[in-house]
Order: C-alpha cells, then structure tokens, then sequence
C-alpha cells in the first residue's frame, strides 16, 4: 500500500482523527484502512470501539494483533477485488493511502450513519518529497467533491502542513446522511 513509513509522521495518531473520533460512540465497528502499525486502530480500540485493521503488509499487522478489541485482517487491496462487500462499518478511517479504485467501495461500506475520516496526501506534495506519483496524489479538492455525493461533509481541509517533514494534504471527516444534523462536534481550542 502506498503509504510512507512511520518515519515520517510517528506513531502517534493524526490529530485530524483524533479531532473526530468523538463521533465514533463506543461499541461501534471501524474499519482502518492500510492499518500499518496500527496508530489508529490501537488509538479508537482504547476508546472502546471494535476495529478491523487492514493492510498488505503481514509484519505490520503482526506488532499489535492480538489486542484487546482488534481484529487484523492481511489483504491486498490494490491486486484483488473489494473484500468487505458483505461487510458494514460505522466510520472508515484512512491515513496516508490512496487506491481510486476502493474509493466508491469505502462510502458504500459505511452504515447509514456512519463516519468517513481520510487524510492523505495532495498534488503538490512533490515539492516535499514522497509520494511524487499523481496516481497517489489528490486533485484539488478531490475528497470533498467524492464525499459530497453521498455523505454530509462535516469538515474539510486542504493544503501545505507544516511537519517534520512537510506535506500538502487533504483532509475530510463526512458522516452519512442517516445521522442527526447537527452532529455534536468536539471542542476545539483554536490559538
């Protein structure tokens, strides 16, 4: 999966999720897509949330199978057909991963209600390093026009992010159009 390496943005879940994981109610079903070493799933499973934490990459999921409230799953989502079809999730979370090709299948595996949190990387982002290939790089507001068509977008954000390292990044917490409006956000502290 197309992700960089923790190197990158550390083990600590992304404060975008973190923001929104307030509507995720405890008990609730989350998928993690392209899971890694399990920063989110380790993150909401701690919340009391069940988690489904998917990636390609077996020794990552290894490092923290087996804990309480996860369920690790190795599949290949870039060389084999949707493999939740069946399935449904109350909030989808993607960190660092862009595969078009799963995008229709991720609103279509949310709940009625349920929860969209994806942040990833953005043209421009070359600039700052990998991923460079357009194939892995959001168009200018790419997210938010997908979500909008059958979600309720509840934030969006999109542009340069200072970090160590930099990156241009898309953000989008959408819920579906089955859940009460307005959906009681968490309070931020704004400096």
């Amino acid at each position: 999966m197309n992700s960089p390496s923790n190197r990158h943005f550390g083990l600590a879940p992304s404060p975008w999720v973190v923001r929104f994981a307030p509507l995720v109610a405890p008990g609730k079903r989350v998928l993690d897509l392209a899971a890694g070493r399990g920063r989110h799933a380790l993150f909401f499973a701690a919340r009391g949330v069940q988690v489904l934490a998917v990636d390609r990459d077996a020794a990552a999921l290894a490092t923290f199978a087996g804990s309480p409230g996860i369920e690790t799953r190795v599949a290949d989502l870039e060389q084999r057909d949707w493999p939740f079809s069946t399935e449904r999730f109350d909030a989808i979370v993607v960190v660092h991963y862009l595969h078009r090709a799963s995008l229709s299948h991720l609103l279509a595996a949310l709940t009625p209600d349920g929860l969209l949190l994806y942040e990833t990387f953005a043209t421009g982002n070359a600039v700052y390093g990998k991923p460079s290939n357009p194939d892995f790089l959001l168009q200018e507001s790419e997210l938010l026009e997908l979500a909008r068509k059958t979600l309720t977008i509840v934030a969006f954000e999109q542009g340069c992010v200072d970090g160590a390292p930099p990156a241009v990044l898309q953000r989008l917490a959408a819920v579906g159009r089955g859940r009460a409006w307005p959906p009681t956000l968490p309070q931020v502290t704004l400096e």
